[in-house]
Order: structure tokens, then sequence, then C-alpha cells
């Protein structure tokens, strides 16, 4: 619960204090730094001597910011690493970094959009924390204070309990903190914002594919965030002076009308709705000043307005400005019903007229002016779409030629060969009368063995020439294990075999005999004349395949391969989620155990 912190929040209380408190000092050294250092290039740099110190000042911009997602990543945020343009040799490749869009927004927000934030989340904690204790100590110290009657009856059990539920409500509100500094720090440094679902789900449309690409620019925050504050700054004195409204309110409408437009980058309905909110509250504010100053719309309030307005038609469906623009319209008539009979005087009427109309002019300009940008937008991105799918049916097609070459040359060394040899071995008992009846066997063997290696063969063909997925195309499974086993005891080697029937998947199945395959093989290579035991058997959600074979009985050269078929089972197996284990047995011999789990394997 809120107010009763368990153990792990309380160990989390260190973990995000340590993500703050530091942060405040990173980035107080960072701004003295880098903003006297960027003053100082700018006005050299008519004499060229700010043009060797920007790159200086772009390079301590990104180590401050890489010091920041380090301790972000500590904290537990998954950051993406920078992409920086490549320095290059020489001076002029230190020149180059001037031209990183990457460092200049490392600078901007080390040295102008962190501190305030920091210094909020700081000042936050410290007065918190100061409060709660003041509160649970507060009748130790009380008598120190001038005496005078108490404010409330009880006063300090109140202290206490204002205390009590500060200190215990500590650890939320610093996580909370905590938070803030990390959904404003991430995305800005190159990452995603915490807690965002948006990697999960399904693909957006065309529009909405623009949309996003555009709300997930960091300089699009920013530049927003730039303004929205410029308006708070103006527009705060503005309305307090000139309509004579008192600074709290006045600075009430001020940060509403303009964090609209920040609200609007990420959720339009938010934005919309407090931008015609806002608007509301300022000409209520300001009612009693419109004969001295514009009204029902101050110049402040009709900017911050237009920037919610561009926001919304550049980042969103066109909908969003309509409303948006319609809403305002509709409040100009609105306020005309319940302002005040002066207002509605002949003079004042035709003031109160003007304004609207400039207001809707403008306005409406500006949700012109976004729709148009936007739709740029989209068609530069559907240009920019079809040249990136152009470029990947190009790089198919190289692809799908040069498996056609490989194709081609493997058919024409191996298939040929093979071939070769099931015409020699189907006809030698032709070509070769009184062969006895145990040679003639040999031979059919063979030609069973070489007919079965060309079908795979022209699977494999197959494969290598197609661009297509190869589902209807006979592949072995579990129950040829058993057909395997039977044509590798035609050698005469001598095999045991223990198959169980599981029904598993394709995939599996497939593995499975490959591995049966690979490790028969090399214990024919390898141990010519030694006994194999072949095992397979549904064993704990996996499919167990152990090939052991015995010391060989005799001294013999073994037959050379490739040398890639334990690693190319390794990688089948690994594949679907297995492990395999492959090395010597006590006893001298060889052994091959593969675990292929049964279920369908999640997507990596």
């Amino acid at each position: 619960m809120f107010l009763v912190p368990d153990r792990h929040s309380l160990r989390r209380l260190g973990h995000d204090l340590a993500l703050l408190l530091p942060g405040l000092g990173l980035t107080m050294l960072a701004s003295a730094v880098l903003l006297p250092l960027a003053a100082v290039s700018a006005v050299l740099a008519i004499a060229w001597v700010g043009v060797v110190l920007f790159p200086v000042t772009l390079t301590l911009a990104s180590v401050c910011a890489g010091l920041d997602r380090a301790r972000l990543r500590r904290w537990g945020v998954e950051i993406n690493h920078p992409v920086y343009r490549a320095r290059g040799s020489g001076a002029l490749g230190l020149l180059r970094r001037v031209t990183d869009a990457r460092r200049w927004l490392d600078l901007a927000f080390e040295g102008l959009l962190a501190l305030p934030v920091r210094v909020l989340t700081v000042a936050v904690t410290l007065a918190w924390a100061g409060l709660g204790l003041g509160g649970l100590t507060y009748w130790s110290w009380s008598h120190l204070l001038p005496p005078e009657d108490a404010l409330v009856p009880g006063q300090w059990s109140l202290a206490l309990v204002v205390g009590l539920a500060l200190t215990l409500s500590l650890p939320a509100m610093v996580r909370a903190l905590a938070l803030l500094d990390a959904v404003v720090t991430v995305p800005l440094l190159g990452g995603a914002v915490p807690g965002s679902r948006r990697a999960s789900r399904p693909a957006p449309t065309v529009s909405s594919t623009v949309d996003v690409r555009l709300r997930e620019n960091a300089w699009v925050r920013m530049s927003v965030a730039f303004v929205s504050f410029v308006l708070v700054v103006v527009g705060w004195p503005v309305t307090a002076s000139l309509y004579e409204v008192h600074p709290a309110p006045a600075m009430t409408v001020s940060i509403a009308a303009a964090v609209a437009g920040l609200l609007a980058v990420r959720w339009p309905w938010g934005g919309l709705t407090l931008t015609v909110l806002a608007g509301l509250a300022t000409m209520l504010a300001t009612m009693p000043a419109h004969a001295l100053a514009p009204w029902p719309w101050p110049v402040t309030s009709l900017l911050a307005h237009c920037l919610t307005l561009t926001v919304l038609a550049v980042l969103h469906r066109w909908y969003w400005a309509v409303s948006a623009w319609s809403g305002g319209a509709l409040l100009t008539l609105v306020t005309l019903v319940i302002a005040e009979p002066s207002a509605r005087v002949d003079d004042s009427l035709r003031a109160v007229t003007t304004n609207g109309v400039v207001l809707v002019a403008i306005s409406g300009g500006v949700v012109l002016m976004g729709l148009t940008v936007h739709q740029w937008l989209l068609v530069s991105g559907q240009v920019e779409r079809a040249q990136t799918l152009s470029a990947d049916q190009v790089r198919r097609r190289h692809e799908l030629e040069e498996r056609s070459r490989i194709a081609r040359e493997l058919h024409d060394v191996v298939a040929h060969s093979m071939s070769v040899i099931t015409v020699q071995a189907s006809t030698a008992t032709f070509r070769l009368p009184g062969l006895d009846t145990r040679t003639e066997q040999e031979f059919e063997d063979i030609a069973a063995s070489s007919r079965q290696a060309l079908g795979e063969m022209r699977a494999l063909l197959a494969t290598l020439r197609t661009d297509d997925s190869l589902d209807e195309m006979p592949m072995p499974a579990l129950a040829d294990i058993a057909e395997l086993v039977a044509t590798s005891r035609a050698s005469g080697a001598v095999i045991t075999a223990d198959l169980a029937e599981v029904e598993v998947p394709p995939t599996v199945g497939l593995t499975a005999y490959r591995v049966v395959q690979e490790a028969l093989s090399n214990a024919l290579r390898h141990a010519g004349g030694a006994a194999i035991e072949v095992r397979v058997a549904a064993a704990e959600g996996s499919l167990l395949v152990d090939v052991t074979n015995a010391a060989p009985t005799t001294a013999q050269e073994p037959i050379p391969g490739s040398g890639l078929g334990l690693s190319g089972t390794r990688e089948r197996v690994t594949a679907l989620g297995g492990a395999v284990e492959v090395g010597p047995t006590s006893d001298g011999g060889f052994a091959v155990i593969a675990r292929i789990p049964i279920a369908d394997p999640l997507p990596r």
C-alpha cells in the first residue's frame, strides 16, 4: 500500500535515491561547463577559434550523456546505445562532429533541459524528507519557537500525524520522482519510455506509422518543450501585469495553455481537452481587463493554442486539429454569451469580434499548414518505404541468384557423382555375372542408399532454388529413424535400437532424425566394427536421442569427413531450445546425447 512501505520498497528507496541525488550533481557540473563553453565557442566562431571549440563542447556533452545512460542502466532501464557519426581521421574528422545531430541533442539536454528536471526532483525529495522528519520531531524543537498561541488545537499531534504520513509515503514519492526523471531523460538520450508497451502492439497503419515515427523523435519533443517553456515565461508576467490577474491564477492558466501542446505530442485527446479548458480559464480570468487589452484571446493564449493546433495537425489525424480549432471558435461565441454587459457594448463588441476573427483566421491557417506538412511527411514516408522495399527486392533477387548458382554447382559436382554410383550399383548384377547372393545384396543396399541420398539432394537443391516455404516437401521424420537404422545395419555394423513412438512436431522429428544420422555416420567412420546403441525416448517434456558406440575392436584408419557434422547438429538442436552433449565414454566409446523440447519453441 501507499502508506505502508514493505521491505522491497525500503530497499528500492536507496536504489531510487542513487538515481536522483548524483544526477543533480552531474547535471550542475555539466551545465556549469557546457553552457559557458558553448557560449565562448559561439562568440569566437567568427574568428574560427569557436569552430575548434565546438567539437570539444559536443564531445564533453556526449561524455556527460554517456554518464547519464550508465546511471539509468544501473537503475534498471534498458536504454539504446547512441549512434554517433563516424569521426574520421585528422582535423577534418574532428570537425565532422559539428554536423552530428545526436551530439547536439546531447548538448541541448545536458546543458539546458536536464537541470530544471533534476532540481525539481531533488528539491521535492529533500523537502518531503525534511517535512516528514520535522513533523516527527516537532515535539522536541517546538519549544524553540517564539511563544505564541497554538494555531490549531493539538498542534503537536497534528504535526506528528503529518510527519508520519510524509515519512511513510517517502519511498513511493521518491519512486515517482525517479520515474519522472527516467521518463524525461530516457527518450531524449535515445531510448524508449519506461513501461512503454509500444513494442507489443500490432503493426500500425501507414498514417499512424508516420505519426509514431515523429512522436518518437527526440527533436520534436524537445522543440515543443522549449516553445512551451518560452510561452510560460512570457505568458505568466504578461497575463499578471497587463490584465491585472493575480500571479497564482496567471501562472496556472499560462502553464496549462503551454503544457497542452506538450501533452498533445503523445495524447491528442489530452492536448485537445487541456487547450480548450485553458482557453476558457484564460478568458474568465482576463475578462475584467477586456477594455484594456485584446480579449477574449490574449496574444500569449493565442500562441499557445496555435502550438497545440500545430502539434495535432502534424503528428495526428486531421480530425484532432479540426476539433481543437472548432473548440477555439466555439469558445469565442460562448464567452460573448457569458461575458459581462460592458463587454457587449458597441465599441467593446467590435474589439471582441475582431479578436475572435483573428483567432479563427490565424488558427485556421495554422491547421491548414500543419495538415499540409503532415501530408508531405506521409508522402515522403511512402516514398521511403517504396525505396526500402525496392532495395529489399533487389537484395532478395541477388540472393536467389547466388543460391541458384550454388545449387547448380552442387548439382553438377555431387548429384552427378551420386547418380553414377546409383547406376553402377543397380547394374552390377548384370555387368558382373557370377556374383554370390551376399555381394548382390551389398550392391542393392548401396543403390538404395545412393537413391535416398539423391532424394535428399533434390530437396536441398529445391531449397536453394526457391524463395518460398517448403512445407509440402516430404522430409524425414521420427518414424523414419527405424529405416535409417536398418539401412546402417546393412553395412555390417551391430546396431541395437530402442525407439519409442512419440508424437512430436515435424521440426523436432526432422532434427532427431538428423542427430541419429550424423551420430551413426561418425560411428561407422571412426569406430568400425564397434557395437552401436540407439535410443529415442520421451523424458520430462523433451525428446531424448542417445547414440552410443563402444570402443572399436581393432585399430584402424578412420574415414575422413568434413568435420562440420557435429557442429551442424548442435546448431539444429540449439535452434529448437535443446542441448547436445558429445564426448567419449568411460569404456573408450563415444556418445552423442541430444535433448530436444517436444513443444514448439517460442520465438526469440
